[in-house]
């Protein structure tokens, strides 16, 4: 057992020697004469509701029932936790370069993946293989909700909301679910929504609107999310890059969270990252930072 958890370090050791040597030696991945330019500053928001609520209700609550939550939906309650470092994330945005769709910070490219994220938010009912694809007109945004919540048509319907194109339900119709709702199992899975439409995919503030209803709904049938929350955390970053400005729309405590993993060697725990009972997102969270430099 001993051997094989060594030749596992070691070969991990290789793989990335060889790629930070490929990076140093090859550079830039586009046509040859290209010069990689960064955009002057960004004036990048990453504004978001309060997630005091959220945060309470997570810790009335026992440890069976968040031991249920970790089995179904992974670390993501460790994500309110994150605190939101606007500074940070405003110097880190400067460093996204669209022309590659990765952060370059002088001759060295770094980017997230689909492996570093699923390793962040540890579910180990998802399955890698399955991605998420959206289906047209299979169920209906109101069945979708129905079914989430165990909730009657009639009471579903009187909480949809419509404005302009979009179709949604306010957070405030889903608090009030999760600390009435009786049965255990619908609290849990009421209140995963709640951190995707408010913390992952936080667009309309407040809301929960129909794409995250879609995604979420495949989430329970095992299809992991990670693919689309690193498209909608590029396309994000590129469309604030390009006009300079803008809200930044997707998970931005996931991305800090990656940004803060990339320093494990700092604190020689290069092992854990193999242990199943390991949480990154966890140790992340219990190392103090200061949140005060501009």
């Amino acid at each position: 057992m001993e051997n094989r958890f060594l030749d596992k370090v070691e070969d991990n050791t290789t793989v990335q020697t060889w790629s930070e040597t490929a990076q140093q030696g090859k550079c830039d991945s586009l046509a040859e004469g290209y010069v990689s330019e960064l955009w002057d500053f960004t004036r990048i928001s990453v504004t978001q509701i309060s997630l005091q609520e959220l945060k309470e209700i997570w810790d009335q609550w026992n440890d069976e029932v968040k031991q249920l939550f970790y089995s179904s939906y992974g670390d993501l309650p460790y994500l309110l936790d994150i605190k939101m470092d606007k500074h940070l994330f405003r110097a880190l945005a400067q460093f996204w370069n669209p022309a590659y769709s990765c952060f370059t910070f002088g001759k060295g490219d770094l980017v997230p993946t689909v492996e570093e994220y699923i390793a962040l938010l540890r579910c180990s009912k998802i399955q890698v293989d399955r991605v998420y694809l959206r289906a047209v007109n299979v169920t209906t945004f109101l069945k979708k909700l129905v079914n989430i919540t165990g909730m009657s048509e009639q009471w579903v319907a009187a909480r949809i909301k419509q404005k302009g194109e979009s179709t949604y339900i306010h957070w405030k119709n889903l608090r009030d679910l999760i600390l009435a709702h009786p049965d255990v199992k619908r609290k849990v899975d009421v209140f995963a929504l709640s951190v995707y439409g408010l913390v992952v995919f936080p667009k309309a503030l407040g809301h929960v609107d129909q794409a995250v209803i879609d995604l979420f709904d495949q989430i329970d049938k095992k299809v992991t999310p990670v693919p689309i929350i690193l498209v909608e955390t590029f396309r994000s970053l590129n469309e604030c890059r390009r006009a300079c400005e803008g809200r930044f729309i997707r998970c931005a405590q996931l991305l800090l969270a990656w940004f803060h993993s990339h320093f494990w060697k700092l604190d020689k725990v290069s092992y854990r990252v193999f242990s199943e009972n390991y949480s990154p997102l966890k140790e992340i969270v219990a190392i103090p930072r200061r949140n005060d430099i501009s």
